[in-house]
Order: structure tokens, then C-alpha cells, then sequence
């Protein structure tokens, strides 16, 4: 903990960030705020591919109980947050689905959000580590067609600029939410509540920000148990109480409990310091996050004769005969600690010249999960268990940024360029708890782990030949390593390490856009991507009880060819847009797995050429009779598996977790300048979870539904400085699964305090 805090000292002494007065939230706010990194001029060179802006004004219908709440209605865009608390709150944009995090980036204040040592559900953005309180603007870049983000920008890039206080103020806010769930064995009324508190001030050139967050909430269960039936041979024990269904795939199964609820805490302390000087300004950014989850109420539905329960063995449920084991109904807990240090830098070198730079610098202090062997109401429970923790794991990165408007002393010439390096560790121990005894492993250690690093340059050229066109070519050049690589071989006894890498890529862009008349724009857009391996697909190796996973240290980058043509109509208050684009991605890196001998074996392997095409049509209007802002938008997306040697037959399928429809629609009405009422509406078609697309059932654990979900707000100001919220999720209570459940009806209550 003192190593960081050192790290933090560090960069406040030797990194330092921009503001440029940009535009405030409101008229009431304009003296209160500014927007952080807008003061100067965009630039043909930043656009080549959709944007999409939103606004405080854009959020004031969305029931936000955490961050990453407020894009999920952007177009072609999904954020996979099964309950409130969730630490896995996944994002998918456009070919790029929800576990394919590494396909998209967050930024905060320039400072990466992103976490690109995982992936699935493990790589979900550390959302947390910026609070809703202070945005100012954000901006969702579509695609990647822009030099200045490297491949893991295929899906897109979430630009998140915050607000620098310019006068005091202390804002607290309480929200209490309650969801009622209602399925399969389950029917609880789970409760929840958020409590947040800010303080701001400028003192001359400084200004400071700080705030604590503390959250809390119980989650319908994660899990469902199930089993495949047999037939019955007369040797099982008799039981009451499962329930008769089918899995994801329609095969019958017996349910015979559920994972329970899960209980999350999330407390996040932030702060952020700015010192203004001339045309500069440094920022200093440290955010602290530690969470607590728990599943200590697994349900096992199951009852003897007798009615006690039944923890193992062969049972038989009227005509139908199933297994269970004690470790189908464990418990478990994580622990988990990170800090975040962020510099910035950002200024004006000339008339026509802007320096940006950042660094940051992000730490695992502790990331523990303690599992059990068994229920503790099991007679088979006893204290051991398994333990999975992370050591030595987070990023560094370094990024410098050179801008200008008028480049080599051309009014029709914009120039970017500029530099990163980035470092990725991981090393993740699983063991017993009978291994470790006096703070130290007794049996040799089931570890793996390694380091990844990419240093990039780039640059983008924009020239505007004349005042309807305008052209963008730039190209970034990377080169990655992977080091220190190593695993244990349980047949040696010992780790082993592997083999070092390092390769290059170079990835070209290209955009031209038209502008026929005022109002109208046509822009074609062309980038190759490659999206590098990270840590754990390279190295990550875990044997636990239900199951191997096995990395693959030889993987290849993957290598993407982007298209896009948008033509947008700009009118009153707003835009019209339709984005036509496609994406043909070679080597693409998947989580795949199957049973060998019994046991559930998982391991990253390239799938040799996946095809997604889309249109998405896109309308946003503020002002709409004075009172009524509307963002609207739909999606179609056919993204076809076109080649796989290592197998044939799943070409032609769908990539799995890819809905071939979405659509979002958000609205708010000014009834008056105290009351706002609004809501939104979110839906997708139904998809696959396998690349055979095998998994065909609906409303099971394990499917990917379809759903419609209707989302509604109201907030009112009683005075100038108290504000209070009501909202509605899922407004029709509808049961639908991404896998995992999405949550059902939830409630909420909001009461906001300026002092």
C-alpha cells in the first residue's frame, strides 16, 4: 500500500494535465464547472469514424446506479451488467461481444479504464474508479479509424472527460433500490442501497475533487444446478423436489438448486488534483476501489424421504434419475483491492500547437476467492477448501500526444502524432487452504502467469483540399512483446518458464469525407487492426476441481479489416445518421471448450475468419417542441463464421453473442425546469453462446435470450439545492437470461443534497 501511495507523490511531482475552458452543463452550472480536455478545436484528423456525444443533459432519464449504466443505451452497444454491484459489468460494440473486452477501450480523463490483463467476464472496465457525479462529457468512437488507439479499439473506444470544480461544492446522495425475483426455485425481494458523497473547491489555481462511494446490494442467483436425466435402475435414492426442464441446448435436466443470491460491496474513494498555470493545467488523478462478494445461500431444492436434505450421489426424481455432488452446492467469497494513479497533461505549445500527455499507473493489491468443498450444511463440509489470488498484477502506461490545426504552415493540413508504452502483469496462485499454513504454501505452487508490454508511434494527416471534402491518412506502428512467461508442470513438479516473444505490426488508415451542403455529410472510413494477445490468453493456466483451463503462449495477433460509410443529416437540435460498416477478422482469438475424460477442459484458440456486417440507423433531437429530448436507434448486425480448419462444421454459424438485432430508445420531458419525466426502452434479439450455435432453448440458465425491457424516471426539484429521483427497471418484470439471468423489476428511490 505505501509502494503506491509513493507512486502517487511521484506523479503528482512529475505529471500534470490540460484544460481549456469548454461548454458547461447548463445555464445555472456555467460559473460552477468546466469540462475537462475541450478547449481546443476538433479536427478532421479525430473523426475519421462515428462519434457519438453524450451530454448531463442526455443522462437525466437513465437510472444510473453505476457508471457504466450511462452508455448502455448508445447505438449498437450493450453493457452486460447482470445486478447492481456486479464486478463484471462486460461491454460490447458493433462484431465485438461482450467477452471479447479486449475489443474496446474506456478512458477517463485520458487515464485507461480498460482491463486488458483479462478477458470474458474477468475483463470487465474498473467503471467504479470514475464516478456519474463528475462527467462532463462522453463520447462513444465507433471503430478502429483513428491512429491514436491501437487494436483493442476493433469494437470501439468510451471517452470519459470529467468536470474540474471551479467553486465549492459538497453533493450527497442517497439511493435505495429493491428487485423482486421470481424463478425456479427462487422468489426473494432483494434489497440494495448506494451512498455517495463529493466535495469540490478551487483555491486560485488549484482545484481539487474528492469523493467516497459505499454500495451495497443482494443479486438474484448466478447460478442454477442442474443435471441430464437417465432412466432409473432402482439403485438411486428417492428424492422430492427437483424441477423438470431442459438446459440451454433442450436436452432434459433436473434443476436441483440455485446459487443463491449474491451479496456485493463496493466502497471507492476518489480523488483529483488540478494546478492550472497559463494554458496548462496538471491533473492528478487516484482512485482506490475494494470489493466484497459473497454466495453464502446456495439452494439445494432436494429432499429425502425422510425430508432432509440430499448432498450427493445417485438420486432418482419420479422417472427420472440424475447425480449430484457436494461441490455442486460450494460457497464462495472474494476479496479485492486496486488502486489507480493517473497523470495528465495538456496544453498549448503554440498558436496552432497542443501537447497532451498521460500516465497511469494501475495495482491488484489483493484479489482473493475462497471456495469451499462443499455446503457448510453438508456433513461432507470441512474447512479446507480451494484458493485462487493475484499477485504482481496490474498495468503501467505512457502516452504523449502532439496536435495541430495547421501544420507545416498549412491552413488546409491538421496533424496528430504521437508515442505510448504500455505493461501488462499477471500472476494469478490456486491452491488449498491446507496448503497454506503460517502465511506460507506448504506444496508446491499451481501458478502461472507473465508480462506483455507494446510500444507504439503513430500519426494521422488531416488535409482539407477543399471546404466540402476533407481526407484523413495516418498509420500506427506496434511492436509487442510477451516475457516471463511461466506455468507448473505437474508432471515436473516445478514451474516452467516459456519462450519470449516479440513482433511487429503496422496498421494503415484511411477516411474521406463529403459534404454536399450544410447539413449533409458522406464519410467512407478504411483501417486494418490487430488486436495483440494478452495475459491471460497467453499464460493464464488454472486446475481447479471442476475443471483445466490452458492457455496458449503461441497465439497469433488478430488481424482486422475495417470498413465504414456514414451519411448524416444534420437538422434542429440534433442529427440523422446511418452507418453502413463491415469488419473481416482473421485469427480470432476464443474461449473454447469441451469434456475430456470427464473433466470440462477450456483453452484460447483462433477461429480463422469471422465476418460481421451491419447498419445501424441512429436519431438524436434535443428540443423537440421546446420540452422533449429523444435518442433513438437500431442495429443489424450479421456477424458469419467464414473459416475454421481446426473445424469445419461450425462454418457458416453465427459468432456466438452476437444478436442480430438491437435497438434503444431514450426520451426526457422537461415538464417544467424543476420536473423531469422520462425512461428508455432496450432490446435485442435472441443468440447463440457456442460456436456450433447448438445452444437453442430460451428462458434457460445458459441461453441468450431475446428481451424487451422498459425502463422508466421521474426527478424533481424540490429546491435549488435538493433533488429527488423515483425510477423503474424492467418495468414488466421480464425473465430473460445472457447466460446468467438479467436482474428482474427493480425500484428505486434517489435523494440528492447540494450544499
Amino acid at each position: 500500500m505505501y509502494k503506491q501511495i509513493y507512486r502517487a507523490g511521484a506523479l503528482a511531482l512529475a505529471c500534470s494535465a490540460a484544460l481549456a475552458e469548454g461548454p458547461a452543463t447548463s445555464e445555472s452550472e456555467i460559473d460552477e464547472i468546466t469540462v475537462f480536455g475541450q478547449g481546443r478545436p476538433q479536427q478532421a484528423t479525430e473523426r475519421p469514424g462515428p462519434v457519438s456525444v453524450l451530454t448531463p443533459e442526455d443522462l437525466v432519464s437513465i437510472n444510473a446506479a453505476t457508471t457504466e449504466d450511462l452508455v448502455k443505451y448508445e447505438p449498437n452497444l450493450v453493457i452486460r451488467r447482470r445486478y447492481i454491484g456486479d464486478p463484471n459489468g462486460t461491454m460490447g460494440i458493433r462484431g465485438s461481444n461482450m467477452f471479447q473486452t479486449t475489443r474496446s477501450m474506456v478512458y477517463a480523463d485520458g487515464i485507461p479504464l480498460h482491463y486488458l490483463l483479462q478477458t470474458q467476464w474477468n475483463g470487465s472496465p474498473r467503471w467504479s474508479l470514475v464516478a456519474a457525479d463528475e462527467i462532463g462529457l462522453i463520447e462513444v468512437v465507433y471503430g478502429p479509424f483513428s491512429a491514436e488507439y491501437s487494436g483493442n479499439a476493433m469494437g470501439g473506444v468510451v471517452n470519459i472527460e470529467t468536470r474540474i470544480p471551479t467553486e465549492r461544492r459538497v453533493h450527497v446522495e442517497g439511493t435505495m433500490f429493491q428487485q423482486a425475483y421470481d424463478h425456479q426455485g427462487f422468489d426473494e425481494s432483494l434489497p440494495g442501497g448506494r451512498g455517495f458523497v463529493s466535495y469540490g473547491d478551487r483555491y486560485g489555481d488549484f482545484s481539487v475533487y474528492a469523493a467516497y462511494s459505499h454500495l451495497q446490494n443482494d443479486s438474484q442467483p448466478m447460478e442454477y444446478l442442474f443435471d441430464p436425466v437417465a432412466t432409473p435402475d432402482g439403485t438411486e435414492t428417492p428424492v422430492e423436489g427437483g424441477v423438470s426442464a431442459t438446459d440451454e441446448y433442450g436436452n432434459p435436466v433436473v434443476y436441483f438448486g440455485n446459487g443463491g443470491r449474491q451479496s456485493s460491496t463496493t466502497d471507492q474513494v476518489k480523488t483529483k488534483l488540478g494546478y492550472q498555470f497559463g494554458d496548462w493545467l496538471a491533473l492528478l488523478t487516484v482512485g482506490y476501489e475494494e470489493r466484497g462478494i459473497s454466495t453464502d445461500a446456495v439452494r439445494n431444492y432436494l429432499r429425502d424421504e425422510s425430508g432432509m436434505p440430499i448432498w450427493n450421489g445417485s438420486v432418482a426424481s419420479g422417472d427420472a434419475a440424475f447425480e449430484i455432488a457436494s461441490r455442486d452446492f460450494r460457497e464462495n467469497e472474494q476479496e479485492r483491492r486496486s488502486l489507480l494513479v493517473g497523470g495528465r497533461l495538456q496544453g498549448r505549445l503554440g498558436e496552432h500547437w497542443w501537447l497532451e500527455g498521460s500516465v497511469s499507473d494501475f495495482a491488484v493489491l489483493e484479489d482473493v476467492t475462497r471456495t469451499s468443498n462443499a455446503n457448510p450444511d453438508d456433513p461432507a463440509w470441512t474447512t479446507s477448501g480451494t484458493v485462487s489470488a493475484y499477485d504482481d498484477t496490474g498495468w503501467s502506461t505512457a502516452e504523449v500526444k502532439l496536435r495541430s490545426d495547421r501544420a507545416f504552415g498549412s491552413d488546409a493540413l491538421s496533424l496528430v502524432t504521437g508515442a505510448s508504452h504500455e505493461r501488462y502483469s499477471l500472476r494469478i496462485d490456486n491452491y488449498t487452504s491446507a496448503d497454506y499454513v503460517a502465511g506460507e504454501l506448504t506444496t508446491p505452487n499451481n501458478a502461472s502467469g507473465g508480462e506483455t508490454a507494446i510500444t507504439a508511434v503513430f500519426a494521422q494527416l488531416g488535409w482539407r483540399p477543399a471546404e466540402a471534402v476533407d481526407l484523413s491518412v495516418g498509420a500506427r506502428y506496434e511492436t509487442w512483446e510477451s516475457r516471463d512467461g511461466f506455468w507448473y508442470d505437474y508432471a515436473r513438479d516445478s514451474l516452467q518458464d516459456h519462450e519470449d516473444r516479440k513482433e511487429n505490426r503496422v496498421s494503415p488508415k484511411f477516411s474521406v469525407g463529403y459534404r454536399p451542403a450544410d447539413a449533409w455529410e458522406l464519410r467512407y472510413s478504411l483501417a486494418r487492426a490487430y488486436r495483440f494477445p494478452i495475459v491471460e490468453e497467453l499464460f493464464q493456466n488454472e486446475r481447479r476441481t471442476t475443471g483445466t483451463s490452458i492457455a496458449n503462449a503461441k497465439l497469433e495477433p488478430e488481424d482486422g479489416l475495417h470498413h465504414n460509410l456514414t451519411l448524416e443529416r444534420g437538422i434542429d437540435g440534433g442529427y440523422l445518421r446511418l452507418n453502413l460498416f463491415t469488419e473481416t477478422i482473421d485469427d480470432v482469438i476464443f474461449n473454447q471448450s469441451a469434456i475430456v475424460d470427464n473433466r470440462l477442459i477450456t483453452t484460447f484458440l483462433p477461429v480463422d475468419e469471422v465476418r460481421t456486417r451491419g447498419t445501424e440507423f441512429v436519431y438524436n433531437q434535443a428540443g423537440i417542441w421546446s420540452r422533449l429530448d429523444l435518442r433513438l436507434n437500431v442495429a443489424y448486425v450479421d456477424s458469419e463464421i467464414l473459416e475454421n480448419s481446426a473445424n469445419p462444421e461450425i462454418e457458416g454459424k453465427d459468432f456466438p453473442r452476437m444478436p442480430a438485432w438491437r435497438g434503444h430508445l431514450l426520451a426526457n420531458w422537461r415538464v417544467s425546469d424543476r420536473w423531469d419525466v422520462g425512461g428508455g426502452i432496450r432490446y435485442a434479439s435472441n443468440s447463440y453462446g457456442d460456436l456450433d450455435n447448438a445452444d437453442v432453448a430460451q428462458g434457460v440458465f445458459g441461453a441468450h435470450d431475446s428481451y424487451l425491457q422498459a425502463n422508466l424516471r421521474t426527478s424533481y426539484a424540490l429546491s435549488e439545492s435538493i433533488r429527488m429521483s423515483l425510477g423503474i427497471d424492467n418495468l414488466t418484470d421480464e425473465i430473460a437470461f445472457v447466460h446468467h439471468p438479467w436482474p428482474g423489476r427493480t425500484l428505486y428511490l434517489e435523494l440528492g443534497l447540494d450544499l
